[in-house]
């Protein structure tokens, strides 16, 4: 069935795919200051219209919205939407074939900026509870969304949200995160984890001013002792040489590797394949790879600037080099701790002169897969699902879960209308309307289990 006809027959789906519509059109990003105001009124206008209670939060940097939808059951249990509505940017350096702040729906796809991450996720969450209640009538859950506007960037002030509005939201039975995906199998994810990050600049100044590079063999420049600098922080396998960092790493369990194991669609020649990848991997084997990728930390380099890079040739030693970087945490790291650890092994190393500046960190969280309330929804998934269901303890991406976690003690699962290709914060982000559509069938699944 194609989506106009569906959207003929289905009303309440027609309608909130013009309130997407609408909210994509919001250009609501953190990063540059924009739409966020506006945005956030403008979900308050819409849960308002839905029935919900809504507080709108303006107390720091990014407006908070709270919508709950009250169950007239007095031992009704709850249920949490964790979304946001901020997106990434969608600047000239990325490649769109429509615009990007424009709901465009063609070949069985949606496509826009947040489509998938996060601003679909909203608007099936709100089909479905619409759609239950044109069904059955009441909710047999008090069902509350908690939307943001700051997780593209760290998620600011968030756990300043989570402690005013606490006594209204802890005890809740079960956490729906942001998002999810059907891997390339077809196969529903469901997710309970995410590792952490910190970020952090480096630079270095070794003049006043840019010197000849007849000097090169004599003075020293800022880019070589830069590089040797970050070098000296990691072997060629990729393992962080850094004292004491993997100290407090929590180690997989051997349920949660099987795990990974039995459901991670990933190896070698798949990362090769869809990258393109011109080197070597750093891991050699199938079990090094999954365990790296969502059991360990890493230190990556997001970028790196020095000296000339106009055309021909600028025979000098740069004064200056600047690097952004970054180490992907788990479990058990601090963002902060790991962040002074290597400052401290810098100068261990003899590159004092690297000036390190803290840019943002989150905690790693791993979800317990066997509570209660996540079993239900892997339960559930299997109706919706035919390939089968795809249960992971963790992604190998990162959000403020343990934020969420440490405030609320929830249990927490991932699930949604992403798919391997959706291209979140890339070019013509899009998802698949079918996806979509089975979302809400599934959250509206969810709210009859709690009959």
């Amino acid at each position: 069935m194609k989506l106009l006809e569906i959207v003929e027959q289905d009303g309440i789906v027609g309608h909130y795919l013009s309130v997407l519509k609408e909210l994509i059109a919001k250009r609501s990003i953190f990063a540059q200051q924009t739409g966020l105001s506006e945005t956030a009124s403008y979900l308050k206008e819409v849960f308002q219209a839905a029935g919900a209670q809504v507080i709108l939060d303006e107390s720091y940097a990014a407006p908070f919205v709270m919508a709950t939808f009250a169950s007239a059951k007095a031992d009704a249990k709850t249920l949490i939407f964790y979304n946001h509505y901020d997106v990434q940017p969608a600047d000239r350096d990325q490649i769109w074939t429509s615009d990007p702040f424009q709901l465009d729906i063609r070949d069985g796809y949606m496509y826009g900026r947040g489509v998938d991450d996060d601003k679909g996720h909203i608007t099936a969450r709100l089909t479905a509870i619409e759609k239950y209640r044109q069904a059955h009538g009441e909710l047999p859950v008090n069902i509350i969304f908690i939307i943001e506007g700051a997780e593209e960037s760290a998620s600011v002030d968030l756990e300043k949200y989570l402690a005013k509005y606490r006594s209204t939201l802890v005890g809740a039975d079960l956490l729906v995160w942001e998002q999810g995906i059907f891997n390339q199998k077809g196969q529903m994810e469901i997710t309970g984890g995410t590792k952490g990050i910190v970020t952090f600049d480096a630079s270095v100044k070794s003049a006043n001013v840019d010197i000849h590079s007849k000097f090169g063999g004599n003075i020293d420049s800022s880019s070589w002792y830069l590089i040797n600098a970050l070098s000296s922080l990691r072997d060629a396998s990729g393992k962080i040489l850094v004292e004491g960092i993997y100290e407090d790493v929590v180690e997989p369990t051997e349920y949660e590797m099987d795990l990974v194991r039995q459901y991670a669609q990933l190896d070698q020649s798949h990362l090769q394949e869809v990258y393109e990848l011109g080197l070597p991997l750093l891991t050699a084997h199938q079990d090094d790879l999954l365990k790296t990728l969502f059991f360990e930390p890493s230190l990556n380099i997001q970028g790196l600037q020095t000296g000339y890079q106009g055309q021909g040739v600028k025979t000098i030693l740069p004064a200056e080099a600047r690097a952004k970087l970054e180490v992907r945490l788990v479990p058990g790291m601090k963002p902060k701790k790991v962040f002074q650890q290597i400052q401290d092994q810098l100068v261990r190393n003899g590159f004092d002169q690297v000036q390190l500046t803290y840019t943002l960190g989150e905690e790693g969280y791993r979800s317990d897969m066997t509570a209660p309330a996540i079993l239900n929804v892997i339960d559930l998934a299997r109706q919706f699902s035919p390939e089968g269901v795809a249960v992971l303890p963790t992604t190998a991406g990162t959000g403020p879960m343990h934020q969420v976690f440490e405030a609320l003690e929830v249990p927490i699962a991932a699930f949604g209308i992403g798919h391997p290709n959706s291209r979140d914060h890339g070019g013509d982000e899009n998802v698949k309307i079918a996806d979509y559509l089975t979302h809400i069938n599934m959250i509206e699944e969810l709210i009859r289990s709690y009959e």
